[in-house]
C-alpha cells in the first residue's frame, strides 16, 4: 500500500463547483491524511446561470464576467476542502464554457466543446507527467448528464492519460507515467432514491424537488466499485459547495442549482473503477482509491 504522503490524487472537472458536488468529501479526506490533491478544471464556467439577484449582472449575456468571479469561488471552495493544488487546463480562460448541448454557445470557436481532444489533453499530459498521480477521477463517456463539457473533459482526461504513458509523447515533458487506477464518478440508484426519500421527508425549503433523472451518474448498484466514506468531511463538503455562491443554493444536507429544485448532499461518494485492479476482496466495494497502488 501507498504511503500517505506519498498518494497523489488527480481529478479532472468541466467547471467549478461539478468538483464540490461531485467529490468535495473525498477531497477533504485526502487533503486531510496528507495526500497530493490536485484539481484541474476544464473551464471557468462562464456561462452558468446566476442565482444570486445581486450577482445577475456577471452573467454571459449581460457583464460577461462570471468566469473570473468564479475563479474567487472556486478558490474559496478549495480552501474549506483543504485542497492547495487546483489548476485550470491550459491556463485560466484557455477554454471556453460551452453552454448546454444544443444551444449557440457550443459551436463558438474557443468553447470547450469544439477543442481538439489531442491538443487539450496535451495540458492535462504536463500535469500528469509533472505529478505522477497513482489515481484519476473523471466523468463516464456520458458525461454523467449529457453536457457537452462533461463528456469532453472526459474524453481529455481518458486521452492524457494514454498520452502520458507512451514515451514516444511530448519526451520534453519529462519520463512517461501510468496512472495505475481510474474512476468514474457515480451514484449509486438506491442511494439516490434513499437520500431523494429524505429530502421529501424534511420539507427542505426549495420550490421543487429534483428526479433521479437529475442527478449525473446515477447506476444500478452492481456497478459501484469503491465507496468513499465521506461523514466526517461532509461539513467541509457543504461549506465547499456555499463557496459556489453564484450557482448552488445549500440548506442544511439538500443543495438546489438555478432550476430551484431540491437535491440531496451525498456525503458519501461513489465511483466505478475502469482501469486498474481493485485492492478490495473479490465481491467488495473498495473503501481507498489508492488501495492495491504502489508509489
Amino acid at each position: 500500500m501507498t504511503d500517505l504522503a506519498a498518494r497523489r490524487l488527480l481529478l479532472v472537472h468541466a467547471h467549478p463547483d461539478d468538483e464540490s458536488i461531485n467529490n468535495g468529501a473525498t477531497m477533504a479526506r485526502y487533503a486531510a491524511e496528507g495526500a497530493q490533491v490536485t484539481l484541474v478544471t476544464c473551464t471557468l464556467g462562464e456561462e452558468g446561470e446566476v442565482i444570486l439577484p445581486d450577482l445577475a449582472h456577471l452573467a454571459a449575456g449581460r457583464d460577461d464576467t462570471l468566469g473570473a468571479h468564479r475563479i474567487g469561488e472556486l478558490a474559496a471552495a478549495m480552501r474549506e476542502l483543504g485542497v492547495t493544488d487546483h489548476r485550470f487546463l491550459g491556463g485560466p480562460g484557455r477554454f471556453r464554457d460551452s453552454g448546454m448541448m444544443g444551444l449557440e454557445q457550443n459551436h463558438r470557436e474557443n468553447a470547450f466543446w469544439n477543442a481538439d481532444v489531442d491538443a487539450a489533453a496535451g495540458y492535462l499530459v504536463e500535469v500528469i507527467r509533472e505529478l505522477r498521480p497513482q489515481a484519476l477521477v473523471t466523468y463516464d463517456p456520458h458525461g454523467g448528464y449529457g453536457h457537452p463539457d462533461h463528456i469532453q473533459a472526459h474524453r481529455v482526461a481518458m486521452r492524457a492519460a494514454d498520452l502520458a504513458a507512451d514515451a514516444a509523447v511530448r519526451p520534453e515533458l519529462g519520463p512517461p507515467h501510468s496512472i495505475g487506477k481510474i474512476y468514474w464518478n457515480r451514484v449509486p440508484r438506491s442511494v439516490a432514491e434513499e437520500g431523494f426519500a429524505r429530502l421529501r421527508a424534511a420539507g427542505a425549503d426549495f420550490p421543487g424537488v429534483a428526479t433521479i433523472d437529475d442527478i449525473p451518474g446515477v447506476v444500478d448498484d452492481a456497478e459501484i466499485t469503491a465507496a468513499i466514506d465521506g461523514g466526517p468531511y461532509a461539513t467541509r463538503k457543504a461549506a465547499a459547495m456555499r463557496a459556489h455562491a453564484t450557482q448552488i443554493a445549500v440548506d442544511g444536507p439538500f443543495f438546489a442549482l438555478s432550476n430551484d429544485l431540491g437535491q440531496p448532499i451525498f456525503a458519501a461518494e461513489y465511483y466505478q473503477l475502469v482501469r486498474g485492479t481493485s485492492g478490495a476482496p473479490a465481491g467488495e466495494r473498495e473503501n481507498d482509491l489508492f488501495a492495491g497502488v504502489g508509489a
